[in-house]
């Protein structure tokens, strides 16, 4: 039986989200199997510290050290949530193979776990959330919302809101994809996607390997799905296109149809906010599956031209008021 060796960091999530890998690589392959090196990486130190972690300046730092054993040959492959990698990978590295995507969108965990949307939480609730996107999408859904950075493991953030010692929080903002990887049955209410656009890649897996490894990478393309990558593709050429990740978060969802060789199309919405959510930005494309990356962009470039560097100077207050609201957790 031939053995791979499999990076990822060791919360519960990101082991789930490696087996959901490896499991239908056991499927694909049998007589292969896998074993998952847990890498410590400095994003989970400082997330225990008192430096907060969110989408504006998180892209990338829980996977440096992981896609660093990957070049180094420590592990074969690593598997990482796709809206966590960063568009531009290591000299040498690829991201090999982009699974069936799980959903995309977010959800709405209550106190109570009865399961209601934002209708059902009283006059000025709390709300908790790790993501400004979510931040600014909840208080424009919501304006009598008091919205508050949490951090930590899901599991921990929803047992401590289940269990009434989430600090006062009445709900949790999370993405269904975790949620579900995790297998938590907490009554959880799928928010509207025209509302709560995702972040680009979010509930998609990515498997990165070095460039050169032909076996890995023949490995990693059975479980290739090619209407997940096309999404990705257009989801983080959006970001790209835009320079969100390290100055504001920019929310986009695509969706793919057909395949490359029936004449597959993909269509991509994006959104950006203003840091206060009165200002909104949209902008919709759509094209052939295989010109997805360039469809994203022409998206991002649609919202550049109605003004998204404006909105993006707004948003330096933001950071500074969620990152004081999380370090006095």
């Amino acid at each position: 039986m031939t053995m791979y060796r499999v990076g990822a960091r060791g919360s519960p999530l990101s082991l789930a989200q490696a087996g959901t890998v490896t499991r239908a690589l056991e499927r694909a392959w049998p007589g292969t199997s896998y074993a998952v090196d847990r890498i410590a990486t400095s994003g989970d130190r400082l997330q225990g510290a008192s430096r907060p972690l969110f989408e504006t300046d998180r892209r990338g730092v829980f996977e440096r050290e992981i896609d660093e054993a990957v070049a180094g040959g420590r592990v074969d492959f690593a598997v990482h949530s796709l809206k966590d990698v960063p568009t531009g990978l290591p000299d040498g590295l690829l991201v090999a193979c982009v699974p069936a995507r799980a959903a995309p969108g977010d959800v709405l965990v209550t106190r109570g776990g009865l399961g209601g949307g934002l209708a059902s939480l009283p006059a000025g609730a709390t709300v908790g959330t790790s993501s400004l996107r979510r931040a600014v999408m909840v208080r424009r859904a919501r304006p009598d919302a008091r919205v508050r950075p949490v951090r930590g493991n899901v599991g921990t953030r929803v047992g401590r809101l289940l269990s009434g010692d989430g600090g006062g929080l009445d709900a949790l903002v999370l993405a269904r994809a975790g949620i579900d990887r995790l297998g938590l049955d907490v009554g959880a209410a799928d928010l509207p996607l025209g509302e709560f656009v995702p972040s680009p890649g979010q509930g998609a897996l990515a498997a990165v390997a070095r460039a050169g490894d032909s076996g890995v990478l023949g490995l990693l393309a059975a479980v290739e799905d090619a209407g997940s990558r096309a999404e990705a593709d257009a989801e983080r050429a959006v970001s790209e296109s835009v320079g969100s990740g390290c100055r504001f978060p920019v929310g986009a969802l695509a969706r793919a149809g057909g395949s490359h060789d029936d004449g597959g199309s993909v269509s991509v919405r994006a959104v950006a906010f203003s840091a206060d959510g009165s200002d909104v930005l949209e902008a919709e494309e759509s094209g052939p599956l295989a010109e997805a990356a360039e469809v994203g962009r022409m998206a991002g470039e649609s919202l550049r031209r109605q003004g998204v560097d404006g909105l993006a100077r707004g948003w330096r207050g933001m950071v500074d008021e969620w990152n004081r609201g999380a370090a006095a957790q």
